[in-house]
């Protein structure tokens, strides 16, 4: 299990000069928001050329692979490709993926199919196989987030992701688990994330208040436990806030977290 850490989180005011406080620190990896991706993509690709940190993966896309119509659903889909292929050449793990955030967008079809999540999720599982197809080119993940229920209507549960991921059936979809999102969401993390053993390829790490590690009561060592029964061996991401000055809280948390690791 390795360490990574959001470029936004790091003071510095070149990505390169982040990179090595990130190496300072005792991390091993980088995440980058997607949205940021295309500004930052050359520096970027530079900067990792001298140094040990690695690219982890892409935070996210700006597009909604389920919204109302057909217009706003391919350009999702294209934007998520521009992603995958940016993370492919930087040799990262994949671009972390949402469906959709908050309620349905598209429209219920009653009475052909009274529950509109059915519809949208058929229609992931189609586009999932258009853009795995194209992950597995550039070879890069992409990776589905479930997210609490105040962020999204339809993927929540680590279970629910591993359902869409083996109806696709593709190498390069694979999901993640986020210890904020799974702290409202899971009955047991431990258990939900040895079920998602074969398809998990990262972790977002955030405490119960989504502030860093060992500012919450969420509990670290057991899930940790699992993640090593499993043979976890990719990066695990920060993404959450940091409760003063970062120069001081992420070395602290990176030793933190090592006690489990």
């Amino acid at each position: 299990m390795r360490l990574a850490v959001q470029d936004n989180m790091v003071p510095g005011k070149t990505l390169l000069e982040k990179l090595q406080k990130m190496e300072d620190y005792g991390f091993e990896g980088v995440e980058v928001w997607g949205r940021a991706m295309p500004q930052k993509f050359e520096e970027l690709k530079s900067a990792l050329s001298s140094s040990k940190i690695k690219f982890s993966t892409v935070c996210g896309f700006p597009g909604d692979l389920l919204g109302p119509d057909k217009k706003t659903r391919e350009a999702a889909i294209d934007t998520l490709k521009e992603m995958l292929s940016m993370c492919g050449e930087l040799g990262g793990v994949g671009v972390i993926t949402v469906p959709t955030f908050g309620g349905p967008k598209i429209p219920d079809l009653y009475p052909w199919r009274p529950h509109v999540e059915e519809v949208e999720k058929r229609i992931l599982i189609e586009e999932l196989k258009i853009v795995g197809r194209y992950a597995e080119d550039v070879g890069a993940n992409v990776i589905l987030e479930p997210l609490n229920r105040y962020e999204t209507h339809l993927i929540r549960r680590l279970e629910q992701a591993v359902e869409v991921c083996r109806e696709v059936g593709m190498e390069y979809v694979k999901m993640m688990a986020d210890f904020f999102h799974m702290n409202i969401e899971e009955a047991d993390i431990p258990s939900s994330i040895e079920a998602a053993s074969d398809l998990l390829v990262h972790v977002h790490l955030a405490d119960s208040n989504r502030v860093l590690p060992g500012y919450g009561h969420t509990d670290f060592k057991r899930p940790f436990e699992a993640l090593k029964r499993i043979g976890y061996r990719n990066f695990m991401a920060l993404e959450c806030r940091i409760p003063g000055d970062p120069e001081v809280e992420l070395p602290k948390c990176v030793g933190y977290l090592k006690q489990f690791i």
